[in-house]
């Protein structure tokens, strides 16, 4: 599966060797305010924890991983979307409900490029039933990606993870419809 260039953006599937482009992206305290309350990332939890985690579930096959976002016109790098199974990290992951996750760098913010560019990740998949997302409950503009993708409220919950367990919102979009 591939991800589809956009109006203004490229796609392209990450890999062990975007260890840099995976941490500076994580150097914005904006960025990684409701990841873990705005602590910048080491490049070693790059190397350790996230490249190791990523491997888990990457997929190019099937299109799982994550994806780097550019702007199509100068190639300059504005952020990642992740595209994996719901309750990847348990004993049943759902492989007909994918997650979708984003990181952009702040520059970018409020420009329509997280939406735009899981708009096109969600295009992509077309043997799924539903796509989902989660955030924490204050984080508004996630919540508004969502609402804007067409995703609506499931449930507030406490979602366990191996890396760190949080108070979560569920928002979730049928594809069959």
């Amino acid at each position: 599966m591939h991800i589809n260039n956009s109006e203004r953006l490229k796609f392209r599937l990450m890999d062990a060797q975007d260890a840099q482009a995976l941490w500076q992206i994580d150097q914005d305290p904006q960025v990684m305010k409701y990841l873990n309350g705005g602590k910048p990332t080491s490049m070693e939890q790059v190397n350790s924890v996230f490249i190791p985690r990523m491997e888990k579930y990457r997929d190019s096959k099937l299109g799982w991983g994550i994806w780097q976002v550019s702007n199509k016109l100068t190639d300059e790098y504005l952020g990642w979307v992740l595209i994996r199974p719901m309750a990847f990290f348990t004993d049943s992951p759902n492989v007909k409900d994918l997650e979708l996750g984003w990181r952009f760098f702040q520059s970018t913010w409020g420009k329509g490029y997280a939406t735009e560019a899981v708009k096109n990740a969600v295009v992509a998949n077309t043997d799924v039933s539903h796509v989902s997302a989660l955030a924490v409950a204050d984080n508004a503009g996630s919540i508004g990606v969502m609402k804007k993708m067409g995703m609506s409220f499931v449930r507030a919950y406490l979602h366990t993870d191996p890396i760190g367990d949080f108070d979560a919102v569920h928002y979730q979009m049928s594809l069959n419809s």
